[in-house]
């Protein structure tokens, strides 16, 4: 499947597989695509639905405002323009059945959250399957090798209830394992509204992406993704984007045949900690360059530490000579350093309290580059000398894939 952008090329990448890269020079924040989602879901439990999102759009509700579904009252939606949309799509009549007998199915409501999530994403998937076929072969498509464990038995069970109807032959254990598989690998979730005294901030929903998929991790990325779920962005983007689309953004400049990493959690995170999550989530070990060099770290080494040490020596260099130096070092080039890379966490990570999310320039108009940067967490615009009076967007920045 071809990624619908004319400066992007998948390619199967030596030891990483599929992956995307340049097809021409890119520029710090440079759009390279915009994404929709195949299918969303709420991370509401059974037993707490309603929840304070549209059940669509997963925008925050007004509770003097909002629309319920009048087959199960249930499920909310922001109004009746998006419980149309809805009620054609997410929200089918044959959802609306299955939901409303998953919510009073004992056996379900006493699984801990992660199963009753994956039943929600099953609901979600079979109906994408009734509704829109070509989506659902989309959804096949993408990478995830099925598992013939206990939980895809104990979930084809609980979801063997819901198929009574003509659309039964759709249904099998080794499609929903499979199933599961490409929702451990591909999913990205739709964060809660940032708030600096909350460290932990929850998933609101988990979405299918069918193109940002395609992106493969690095701990540090050169590009990053935005979502403005309840806010607007603050530039111009292309006509018609949903508030649950995805912006992938350009951190900084790259040449023609680089290829283009996200990272999948925050970059804030230490090497244990990251290869750890990489491992059991995606089932691989990383080997990039800050890998490489963090490997050699002793567990009481953190990257804050790092910075700090070297922040002094990188900040008395010319910010482009460094910036150049920093994006053009091989491997074997930084082996005998502690850390080179240094000068990404002070220009790019957010010094937010709890935010770490990550810096991209805003989009370039014309061929003047912005100096204004956006924090893809909690919104946060500032310039490379000093902060702006923004307001907080409360925008998502991690992407699950676990998540």
């Amino acid at each position: 499947m071809a990624v619908p952008s004319s400066v992007l090329k998948v390619e199967e990448i030596q030891g990483r597989g599929r992956g995307i890269v340049a097809s021409r020079p890119l520029k710090a924040g440079q759009i390279i695509l915009t994404d929709s989602p195949i299918l969303l879901y709420p991370t509401t439990p059974f037993s707490h639905h309603p929840s304070s999102f549209c059940d669509h759009c997963f925008k925050s509700l007004h509770q003097s405002s909002f629309v319920s579904c009048s087959s199960c009252h249930r499920y909310r939606f922001c109004n009746s323009t998006c419980l149309s949309k809805a009620l054609n799509s997410s929200h089918s009549t044959w959802v609306c059945q299955a939901l409303s007998k998953l919510q009073s199915n004992p056996l379900l409501l006493q699984q801990p959250l992660e199963r009753q999530l994956q039943v929600r994403f099953l609901v979600a998937a079979y109906n994408l399957a009734i509704t829109t076929p070509s989506n659902f072969q989309i959804l096949l498509s993408l990478q995830g090798s099925p598992d013939n464990d206990e939980a895809a038995n104990f979930l084809h069970h609980i979801i063997s209830s819901l198929f009574s109807h003509p659309h039964n032959e759709l249904f099998s254990l080794q499609l929903t394992a499979s199933l599961l598989a490409k929702d451990k690998l591909n999913a990205f979730g739709l964060m809660h509204p940032f708030s600096e005294t909350d460290e932990n901030r929850s998933v609101r929903a988990y979405g299918i992406y069918p193109y940002a998929s395609f992106f493969n991790h690095d701990c540090l990325p050169n590009a990053c993704r935005f979502d403005y779920v309840d806010v607007n962005p603050p530039y111009d983007v292309t006509a018609g984007l949903s508030n649950t689309d995805f912006v992938i953004r350009m951190i900084h400049d790259v040449p023609q045949g680089r290829e283009i990493c996200l990272s999948y959690f925050p970059v804030n995170e230490n090497y244990s900690s990251r290869q750890k999550r990489l491992l059991e989530d995606y089932g691989f070990a990383c080997n990039c360059d800050r890998c490489n060099v963090e490997s050699n770290w002793s567990d009481n080494d953190s990257v804050e530490g790092n910075v700090e040490e070297d922040e002094e020596e990188n900040m008395a260099m010319d910010d482009a000579e460094e910036e150049e130096q920093c994006e053009n070092k091989e491997p074997s080039e930084t082996d005998n350093n502690d850390f080179p890379h240094a000068y990404f966490f002070l220009k790019y990570m957010c010094d937010r309290p709890n935010c770490w999310g990550t810096l991209a320039p805003l989009p370039p108009q014309g061929d003047t580059l912005s100096n204004v940067m956006e924090c893809n967490v909690c919104g946060k615009l500032k310039r490379d000398d000093d902060d702006l009076n923004v307001d907080d967007k409360g925008q998502s920045g991690e992407v699950h894939m676990e998540d």
